[in-house]
């Protein structure tokens, strides 16, 4: 009866186990009374008599029992006074029970009520178990009836076994959990909030194959139904499978689930436990954890469909797929990845700049399948996804690719300058280059500077990668070598002076042969030029002193040239002067002729005015001199000699503003100084007269002229007043 209870459905459960109780009591109880009662009356009663008709009336199932008890095969026959004797033993007792039972049947009824209600108040309230809204009930079975116990290595109970059970409790009422039978744990429901992931270990289930490291995804209902994840084949141990955000109801006891608030605990960052996000201009290079091993002679796995970018690891496996790095790259966007199935790296775009092309070499693809053609013998190109040089270059812009299984060799396809000497470009191309060292015919030694411009097509860059393996290789292996023997060959075929004189012609020889020799390898020479050439010094030495003596001897002769010119210049510059005097001369004579003639003339006239001139002065000079004679003689008569002497010598005193009175007096008494008065009086007139050094003022009567000696009487030197550095001395202080 239990082992049909355990089979019914909950509902069904309690009512079986209430009416099972109720049963077990009664049954109980009636055979401790029949037991009772049968002893009391075998004491006070006596067994009656029992006809052998009785048998008639008997069931045969109680003959046939007997007489296989008493003959043990019922095959051997059996005395009849025995059979009748045991036959009305047995009717006897049955008759008794039969009797204690009907006396009995209303004595029972008060211990069955008494005992259903003891059977329901644990029924309604002993065995039950309110779950929340946001909980999950865990079940663990402390034992079973059945004294089944859990398989080996089983940790979740499917069959009623005790233990921790696969089916948990949902929200809301459940019946029948006996707290000495069963233990519900209450947990909370498991939040995976936006933007993370949960991930999930297994205590249960089959073990995970040795060539795995995570258990299979099986369908659960994401964890939430552990009875199917048991019969589907889950593996113990860290999932594939994995929870996005929501919510769910999972068994703890069967799993454990690792969010980001737990995930130090368990050894995790909570940045492990995000969803990842690739950047814009970056793509992820992947690195899978599980999956069948790559293939020998490849270095990554090739790439599966169907598995949505590796964000289902189940897919990615059953397509089998690789462990390892994978062809396959993340672009940007946010990605659902289990971090224990994927690694992931971001890495920049692959930029090719403007003025360049990418040419790329795949290290891992499809079989390589040379298609360069017989002509190409030195490398081999691939189609896009062969294993190789790829035919096809990439152009200016970004592009998402896999550097970990391609290299890309950027390639200018603008012209590029080679220098030999001490410049560098900005490629850096020509770093290791330096000016030619080369020798002429006569054995002298010489630095060359060479520039060398080429240019590599957009289609011709597959090939030269391929034949030279990168642009440098190109410039160290192929350009360096041949530009710099052709100089030193060619150098040897003339001196050093001849190679300075035709440099031109050995520019254009060296450009033609070099076009012809890169076209070759594909590149194109678009010229070649020559820059400083260092000859040697003591030979540049002799050149300049020898050209400077020539320049100096060209110089000489011009001005030689310059002179005999300048001689002829002066000759004819003086022949023109000469004759230019002469006619000068000539018309002096002539003017000079005239000159005399008119000279004669006004000497003639002149003479003649002189005459007229000298006797007209004879005549005035006879007559003032007699006018002056008699005013004299009437003042001597007048005045006699003396008076009139004094007389004109006051008047020429006069006439010359002659001081007669000192300007300075100096007297002295018993009281003054005179001395020291007289000095400061002669010191003020010397200064007054150094201020005034004018001429006397000239009588107005001589009309502006000083006085005529003929005309003014002598006056005797005595009477006139003294001078002293061309002033009158002031007279003598008495």
């Amino acid at each position: 009866m239990i082992f049909f209870m355990q089979n019914l459905t909950k509902p069904r459960r309690i009512v079986g186990l209430a009416a099972s109780v109720v049963a077990s009591i009664a049954i109980s109880s009636g055979i401790n009374s029949a037991n009772a009662a049968a002893l009391k009356t075998s004491q006070t009663e006596k067994p009656a008599s029992i006809s052998l008709n009785a048998t008639q009336t008997q069931p045969e199932e109680i003959i046939r029992p007997l007489e296989k008890r008493i003959s043990g095969t019922g095959k051997m026959p059996i005395p009849q006074e025995f059979l009748e004797r045991s036959i009305a033993q047995q009717v006897q007792t049955n008759s008794t029970h039969y009797r204690i039972q009907r006396a009995d049947m209303w004595g029972l009824i008060p211990i069955i009520v008494v005992g259903g209600v003891i059977v329901c108040i644990p029924i309604f309230f002993g065995g039950l178990v309110v779950i929340g809204e946001r909980e999950v009930g865990v079940v663990v079975k402390k034992f079973a009836l059945t004294g089944r116990g859990l398989p080996p290595g089983r940790l979740i109970a499917l069959n009623g076994e005790a233990g921790y059970q696969a089916d948990t409790l949902a929200p809301g009422w459940h019946w029948g959990y006996w707290p000495w039978q069963f233990s519900v744990r209450k947990e909370l429901v498991t939040v995976v909030s936006q933007g993370e992931i949960a991930l999930i270990v297994a205590a249960d289930g089959a073990s995970i194959p040795p060539q795995h490291i995570l258990g299979k995804v099986v369908d659960c209902d994401n964890f939430q139904d552990a009875r199917k994840f048991l019969k589907n084949g889950g593996e113990k141990g860290r999932q594939l499978g994995f929870l996005t955000a929501g919510t769910y109801r999972i068994n703890t006891a069967l799993f454990k689930v690792i969010t980001t608030a737990n995930a130090t605990k368990e050894g995790m960052s909570s940045e492990q436990l995000r969803v990842y996000t690739v950047a814009s201009d970056k793509v992820g290079i992947v690195t899978t954890l599980d999956g069948i091993p790559i293939s020998e002679g490849e270095i990554a796995g090739a790439v599966v469909p169907g598995h949505d970018n590796f964000q289902n690891g189940q897919k990615f496996i059953a397509a089998g797929g690789r462990r390892g790095l994978q062809e396959q790259i993340l672009l940007s966007g946010s990605w659902n990845l289990n971090p224990w199935f994927v690694q992931v790296e971001q890495v920049a775009m692959t930029e090719i700049p403007i003025g360049y092309v990418g040419v790329v070499i795949s290290y891992v693809g499809k079989a390589h399948e040379d298609v360069s053609g017989a002509a190409f013998t030195h490398g081999d190109l691939v189609r896009p996804g062969h294993k190789g040089v790829w035919t096809e270059p990439l152009y200016p812009g970004k592009h998402p690719l896999n550097t970990r299984i391609m290299k890309v060799e950027l390639v200018p396809t603008t012209n590029i300058v080679l220098n030999w000497s001490a410049r560098t470009e900005r490629h850096n191309y020509d770093s290791k280059l330096e000016s030619l060292t080369v020798r002429s015919t006569d054995g002298f030694a010489f630095d060359l500077e060479v520039a060398q411009i080429i240019h590599v097509g957009a289609l011709d860059a597959p090939k030269v990668i391929s034949r030279v393996g990168a642009m440098q290789n190109l410039v160290d292996h192929v350009l360096e070598p041949t530009i710099g023997n052709y100089f030193r060959n060619s150098a040897q075929a003339y001196t050093v002076l001849d190679f300075l004189s035709a440099r031109s012609e050995r520019q254009a020889e060296a450009s033609e042969y070099i076009k012809t020799a890169l076209r070759s390898y594909d590149v194109q020479a678009i010229d070649t030029l020559i820059g400083d050439i260092q000859p040697p010094a003591q030979l540049m030495q002799t050149q300049t002193d020898r050209k400077i003596a020539e320049e100096q001897r060209k110089t000489y002769e011009v001005q030689q040239m310059a002179q005999t010119q300048r001689q002829q210049l002066v000759r004819e510059t003086a022949l023109a002067d000469i004759q230019q005097e002469m006619v000068k001369s000539e018309q002096n004579v002539s003017i000079a002729e005239l000159k005399a003639k008119a000279q004669i003339k006004q000497a003639q006239g002149e003479a003649e005015a002189t005459k007229l001139q000298a006797a007209a002065e004879a005549a005035s000079i006879r007559a003032t001199g007699t006018a002056k004679a008699e005013t004299y003689r009437a003042g001597v008569e007048a005045l006699g000699s003396q008076g009139y002497t004094a007389m004109q010598l006051m008047q020429i005193i006069g006439d010359r503003k002659v001081r007669l009175i000192p300007d300075v007096l100096v007297s002295g008494n018993n009281g003054g100084n005179g001395l020291v008065d007289g000095l400061l009086t002669m010191l003020l007139w010397n200064q007054a007269g150094k201020s005034n050094n004018s001429t006397p003022p000239i009588p107005p009567e001589t009309n502006g002229e000083l006085p005529n000696s003929d005309t003014v009487p002598v006056i005797p030197v005595e009477f006139l007043p003294e001078k002293e550095n061309g002033q009158i001395k002031p007279p003598t202080v008495r």
